[in-house]
């Protein structure tokens, strides 16, 4: 027997309490019996919002990195820190657990985020049949990861509130931090723009 989709059964599924429901017949709009929530077939232009997110992110990944997030004045003279400064010297203060978790939530997963929705998009646009249920979990995780690369910024809020109430020096965010940020909640729409449920499309077609 042929595999058969929610959608090939005129069935949809709340983006709130995920219930499976069928629209009201020739209604414009139909909402969840059980949350009230909007019910919607698909995520319009899905993969065009999704790749304009992604490029956008790409773009400001460089000087994410690149240019300084933070700088430091006091009587000694001020200095810029961009992300790879503050690295290396958490690293070598002694700081390495600390200089590794910055690593991995402001470099690594940004950039693995990055090429994992990349795979995902061409995957759908080739009309790819291999490993749905894998690419399915891929998309899961990108979005249940992507949060965590903010953590970079909580660090320099952190660092800025507790040196000002020191009065140890002055600390002021530069466009590093910006850019960064800007990264993260472009890679976050992205993922949000998805429609995960164009990986199973092509199933469905071939059992067809």
């Amino acid at each position: 027997m042929a595999d058969v989709t929610a959608a090939q059964l005129g069935l949809v599924a709340c983006q709130g309490c995920r219930l499976l429901s069928r629209p009201a017949p020739h209604a414009r709009e139909s909402q969840c019996p059980r949350c009230g929530a909007p019910l919607q077939g698909r995520k319009p232009d899905s993969v065009g919002r999704s790749w304009a997110y992604l490029i956008a992110s790409m773009v400001l990944y460089v000087p994410a990195n690149l240019l300084p997030i933070m700088e430091t004045s006091s009587p000694g003279g001020s200095e810029q820190d961009t992300i790879m400064s503050g690295i290396a010297y958490l690293w070598h203060s002694g700081s390495w657990l600390l200089a590794l978790m910055v690593f991995v939530a402001s470099i690594l997963v940004p950039l693995l985020k990055m090429l994992g929705i990349s795979a995902l998009l061409v995957s759908v646009q080739r009309r790819s049949t291999w490993q749905p249920a894998q690419r399915a979990r891929l998309y899961r995780l990108l979005k249940a990861v992507g949060r965590w690369s903010i953590l970079d910024i909580y660090v320099v809020a952190v660092t800025v509130t507790l040196v000002q109430l020191h009065g140890l020096a002055s600390i002021q965010a530069r466009p590093g931090a910006l850019a960064f940020g800007a990264v993260v909640v472009l890679t976050m729409l992205s993922a949000m723009a998805f429609d995960p449920r164009l990986i199973w499309d092509p199933l469905g077609k071939a059992h067809g």
